[in-house]
């Protein structure tokens, strides 16, 4: 019971890691995104080359217009001003 304990802790650890939107700021000029997540906005700034992970739970992603929605496992690049989604 002990080791079934311990496998299936290991388990939700490894699947826990990793699941968050990972976004990078290409540009050379900062960036700033607005998130909305769970009906809250926040602003995420990036510097230029910067990067973060956000939004593991799902969320919209805002830059200049646009706007895309997110499961929480994309990853979010920022170039010349606009987002491309991987």
């Amino acid at each position: 019971m002990k080791k079934f304990l311990v496998m299936t802790a290991a388990l939700v650890a490894l699947t826990s890691q990793g699941n968050a939107a990972s976004i990078v700021n290409n540009d050379s000029e900062a960036r700033t995104v607005v998130v909305t997540e769970g009906g809250s906005q926040q602003e995420l700034s990036l510097a230029g080359g910067e990067s973060a992970e956000f939004c593991p739970s799902g969320c919209f992603v805002s830059l200049s217009g646009e706007r895309e929605t997110l499961l929480g496992t994309e990853q979010v690049e920022i170039s010349g001003g606009k987002m491309r989604i991987r």
